[in-house]
C-alpha cells in the first residue's frame, strides 16, 4: 500500500453554552489540523492535531511542507524504521529553525505521524492498540526516536523495558475485558455556574463515573475555594477529584491557593503554572506533597518531558499524541516515564479517540498503571467510530485503524 498524496483538512467546531472553557481558554474552538494520506487503495491514513481555531490553517500548511519526502511510500517499508523517518522529519533543516521540536511545526508533525500509524493499522486490518502490541520489542523501537535521552534511556534499554513486560502481559490483559476507566472533565467547565457544577456531577456519578475534574485559576480565589467545596460535598468523600489551573497562576500565587484547595483532598492539582517551568512546578509539587502535580498538556517534546521527569517536577505524565509529535512521541515518553517510574495520564485534547488505544498498549505493553483516562465528549458526533463509554469505562475499541476518521 503506497502513499501517493497527502492532503489536509482545516475542520474547527464551536461549542455551545460554555463547554470547553478554563481560566486561560474562556472561549475555545476546538479544532483539528487534519492529515490525510492517499494511497492506491481504497484505504486512506487519517491523522489529526488538535488546536483552539486560530492558526489551525498555518498548522495544515505546515503539513503540506512536512509531508513532501513520504509520497511514493510504502507503508510497511516506512514503518519498519519509522523512528529514522521521523528524525529526518522533525530536524529538517529549515522548519527545523522555527522550532526546534515545538510549535506550529511540530503540531504538523503530530498529525502526519498520526497518519502514518491510522495507514499501518488499517492495512492490517487492526485497531491500533492491537498493532503496536503484536509488534516485537525491536520493531515497536523502530519507530521511535530516542535522540537526547541517551543520557536516561538507551535503545538497549527501551527494548529490555518492552521485553520484560512481554513475560507478564496475561496479569494485565483483564482490562480488554473490562474497558478501561474514564474519568468526567465536562462537568467543571470554568464558565459553568456553581449550580451546574453540581447539576453535573451527580449526573456523571449516575453515568457511573467516580473520578471528576473541575476547572481552577479564577480571579477571585474564593471562587475555586467555593467551587472544589462544591464539588467535593455533592460527589462525596470516595470520589477522586482533580484541579485544573490550566497555567493560571504564576508560582508565588499557586504556592498560596494549592495549600487552600488542598482541603478537598484534591487527587491532583494540573498545570499550577506556566508549562515551561520546570523548576516552578518542582517548588509546587514540594510545597504540596502529598498532594500531587500532574501536566505535560502543553510541554511539546521528548526532551523537555526528560527535564521535567529529571526533576520531580511531575507526579502525573500527561503527554498528549496530538500536541507532541505525534504517536511516536509519545510511545518515546511513555517509555521515558516508565523508566523512571512516573505514570501516564494523557491528556485528551482528542476526546478520547487515539489516546484509547494508547491507553491500551501502555498498560499491557509497558506495564504501566492502570489509572483512567480523561473523556470529553463535545466532539463525540463528528467521529465515524467515537469513543464508547459504559458506565464511565471506554469500550476496547474494534474497528482497524486509531478511530480518527471524521465525517464529511
Amino acid at each position: 500500500m503506497h502513499i501517493q498524496s497527502v492532503t489536509t483538512r482545516d475542520r474547527r467546531f464551536t461549542l455551545a453554552d460554555g463547554a470547553g472553557s478554563d481560566a486561560i481558554h474562556r472561549t475555545p474552538q476546538y479544532s483539528y489540523a487534519v492529515c490525510v494520506l492517499k494511497t492506491d487503495a481504497a484505504t486512506e491514513g487519517i491523522g489529526l492535531a488538535f488546536t483552539l481555531g486560530a492558526g489551525n490553517d498555518l498548522v495544515c500548511r505546515a503539513i503540506d511542507y512536512l509531508s513532501e519526502p513520504l509520497v511514493g511510500r510504502e507503508i510497511e517499508e516506512l514503518m519498519a524504521d519509522f523512528g529514522t523517518t521521523y528524525r529526518a522529519l522533525a530536524d529538517s533543516p529549515s522548519l527545523r529553525w522555527l522550532g526546534p521540536h515545538k510549535g506550529v511545526v511540530h503540531l504538523a508533525l503530530a498529525a502526519l505521524v498520526n497518519a502514518c500509524f491510522d495507514l499501518w493499522a488499517k492495512s492490517r486490518q487492526l485497531p491500533l492498540w492491537k498493532l503496536l502490541l503484536d509488534l516485537s520489542p525491536e520493531a515497536l523501537v523502530n519507530t521511535l526516536d530516542l535522540s537526547y535521552l541517551e543520557d536516561v534511556l538507551t535503545r538497549r534499554q527501551a527494548i529490555d523495558l518492552l521485553t520484560k513486560s512481554q513475560a507478564t502481559r496475561s496479569c494485565r490483559e483483564n482490562v480488554l475485558k473490562t474497558g478501561y476507566k474514564g474519568y468526567d472533565t465536562s462537568v467543571g467547565w470554568f464558565n459553568f455556574s456553581d449550580e451546574r457544577i453540581v447539576a453535573n456531577t451527580k449526573t456523571a456519578m449516575d453515568r457511573g463515573f467516580t473520578a471528576l475534574k473541575l476547572k481552577v485559576g479564577s480571579t477571585d480565589p474564593q471562587r475555586d475555594l467555593r467551587r472544589a467545596e462544591l464539588i467535593r460535598e455533592t460527589a462525596g468523600d470516595a470520589a477522586t477529584i482533580m484541579l485544573d489551573a490550566n497555567q493560571r497562576w504564576n508560582v508565588p500565587q499557586a504556592l498560596t491557593i494549592c495549600r487552600e484547595l488542598s482541603r478537598i483532598n484534591p487527587f491532583w492539582i494540573e498545570e499550577p503554572t506556566h508549562p515551561d517551568d520546570v523548576l516552578g512546578h518542582r517548588a509546587i509539587a514540594d510545597a504540596m506533597a502529598p498532594y500531587k502535580v500532574a501536566t505535560g498538556e502543553h510541554i511539546p517534546n521528548k526532551v523537555i518531558f526528560k527535564n521535567f521527569l529529571q526533576a520531580g517536577a511531575m507526579a502525573f505524565c500527561q503527554v498528549d499524541a496530538v500536541r507532541v509529535g505525534g504517536i511516536s512521541e509519545f510511545l518515546t515518553v511513555s517509555l521515558l516515564a516508565k523508566q523512571l517510574n512516573i505514570p501516564v495520564v494523557p491528556h485528551v485534547g482528542d476526546m478520547g479517540q487515539i489516546h484509547q488505544h494508547l491507553v491500551l498498549f501502555n498498560h499491557i505493553g509497558m506495564e504501566h498503571e492502570n489509572l483512567f483516562l480523561e473523556h470529553i465528549p463535545h466532539l463525540r458526533p463528528y467521529f465515524t467510530h467515537p469513543a464508547d463509554l459504559v458506565r464511565g469505562y471506554y469500550q476496547v475499541p474494534q474497528e482497524p485503524g486509531s478511530s480518527s476518521d471524521l465525517i464529511d
